[in-house]
């Protein structure tokens, strides 16, 4: 039998007591906090609990979410369990003039961080009436994120309690030292899904790996690419702009980039320079030409293609576009894309494994990863045709894709079955309560172990789940796949290496560059 949870400020009878959410928000209530805790484990409902004490002692409450649809998420979360309290959304879309209205006049505000940041640095109204700040996917509290100004702001407000929420900090100890610095977060408070007060809230997710050979045709582009980077980085290498190396990586390219402009703007104008940074554009070119072939295929590659030769056409790619098109490596790729009718396996593997689970449970909600908005469109294009599928495409909004409003919107229709299978490219894989996905399908491996969690928490919320890895045999998915896989072993041994430091000495420990206790019950 259900136990409900007892406060206040919360409705009655519509939040299930759990043991270990109430302990945690015990804590978080007490001191500025950031919140680990795996997707579909409740973070929302730790906060609803931190939220209402805070409503207890008259003080207001601003919840940040990343994007609009993720803040209007909340305010359906908020305004439906939190009773005796006016609770409002707002957005950088709306007049000045309405936000100041909305915080003068709303309890609990929930809001983009970019508006609440310049509405703060206008002066437009401070958060001095604010109890709480609650940080959601605080992981981007780094760097120039909005995150950083607000809490700066808030910092001022020496009563303030912050709360930070995510499911996957990174595997960097200077990332996690950068957000609790930050966003002035007191203490850690985590948990996995292996605790004993966890583990019977958890469902089963199976992990699938699935490789697939290349055709010969993509096989052959790729071969003319990398012949065509190679010649570049090696005459990088000789130019002295990058160091000897077997296999130039992205990361290599662009830090000799960093490095050329640097040397620029510092009065170097040598023909040597202006050849390095000319080559060391065309190497980047070809390198995410390369990546395209190997990941998604031949409609990608050949709409990226053609943007070169746009480039080309209007001289907006200078000298080394031109260069490039003017190669014989070039010209046979262009041969062969004009007679090849062969697309990426991946494409009729997704195609398989949709049909499938679509025949087989009809009910089932499922989701197809893309990195790129090309093979998103295809993608949703080849779906369309499957007997019983209705396919949305969740993208984001830049460069004629989808406003907030509709991302919303789509994923309400996704929740009430107007489709049963959506196109995500990376605006699908943070935060959003996508109910009870069935299937989930990685069209790539991304080397983040970040977003690789975000995708994986899609699914196993609600019931057991299924994911589907497709790696192209030969190529960077095996890289990236072993990068993401490294990335997240070394942030799930530094937190368990955290929790025994806490198990074995009760003494606070103290961040190196800011202030966190690392706090587990």
């Amino acid at each position: 039998m259900v136990s409900f949870a007892e406060h206040p400020r919360i409705v009655r009878n519509t939040v299930e007591e759990r043991e270990y959410q109430m302990r945690m928000a015990e804590g978080c209530s007490k001191d500025s906090t950031l919140l680990i805790l795996p997707t579909g484990l409740g973070k929302t409902i730790v906060a609803l609990f931190v939220v209402a004490d805070v409503l207890e002692k008259n003080k207001k409450v601003l919840i940040l979410a990343p994007t609009k649809p993720l803040a209007d998420q909340h305010h359906s979360t908020f305004s439906s369990l939190l009773t005796d309290a006016d609770v409002s959304v707002m957005n950088g879309h709306m007049p000045p003039e309405k936000r100041k209205r909305i915080t003068d006049e709303n309890d609990v505000i929930i809001a983009t961080p970019q508006a609440v940041a310049n509405d703060l640095k206008n002066g437009l109204y401070d958060l001095n009436d604010f109890g709480l700040v609650v940080y959601d996917e605080a992981h981007r509290g780094t760097g120039n994120y909005a995150y950083v100004a607000v809490a700066a702001e808030y910092s001022k407000n020496a009563d303030g309690l912050s709360l930070g929420m995510t499911a996957s900090p990174g595997s960097e100890r200077e990332r996690l030292d950068d957000i609790c610095c930050n966003l002035s977060l007191k203490r850690i408070d985590m948990r996995s899904e292996d605790d004993h007060d966890v583990s019977p809230y958890t469902y089963n997710v199976t992990i699938n790996r699935i490789e697939l050979d290349m055709p010969k045709d993509l096989v052959d582009i790729i071969g003319l690419l990398d012949k065509m980077f190679n010649d570049y980085t090696g005459e990088l290498i000789n130019l002295r702009a990058l160091p000897p190396s077997d296999r130039v990586t992205t990361k290599q390219l662009l830090i000799a980039g960093r490095t050329l402009q640097f040397r620029h703007r510092s009065g170097e104008r040598s023909a040597v320079m202006y050849r390095a940074l000319s080559v060391q554009s065309m190497a980047i070119k070809l390198g995410h030409a390369i990546g395209l072939a190997e990941t998604q295929g031949v409609t990608a590659l050949r709409a990226y293609l053609n943007k070169l030769k746009e480039e080309a056409l209007q001289g907006k790619g200078g000298k080394g576009a031109k260069e490039i098109l003017s190669r014989k490596e070039f010209k046979e790729i262009c041969g062969i894309l004009e007679k090849t009718n062969v697309e990426h396996p991946k494409i009729s593997r997704v195609m398989s494994l949709v049909s499938k689970e679509i025949n087989y449970r009809p009910e089932s909600k499922v989701i197809v990863f893309s990195h790129y908005r090309n093979t998103c469109e295809l993608l949703v294009e080849k779906l369309s045709g499957i007997n019983g599928v209705s396919v949305g495409k969740l993208i984001g909004q830049s460069a004629g894709g989808l406003k907030q409003r509709e991302q919303t919107q789509l994923l309400k229709d996704f929740r009430d079955g107007k489709y049963n299978v959506v196109v995500a490219t990376s605006v699908g894989e943070e935060g959003l309560d996508v109910t009870s996905t069935d299937l989930v399908i990685f069209y790539e491996n991304v080397p983040s172990e970040i977003r690789t969690i975000q995708r994986r928490g899609r699914t196993g919320r609600k019931n057991d789940g299924v994911i589907y890895v497709l790696t192209a045999k030969g190529t960077r998915d095996e890289a990236f796949e072993e990068v993401s896989r490294k990335k997240e072993d070394m942030m799930i041994r530094r937190l368990r290496k955290l929790r025994e430091s806490i198990r074995a000495d009760p003494v606070p420990k103290t961040i190196q560059k800011g202030v966190a206790d690392f706090d587990r019950p």
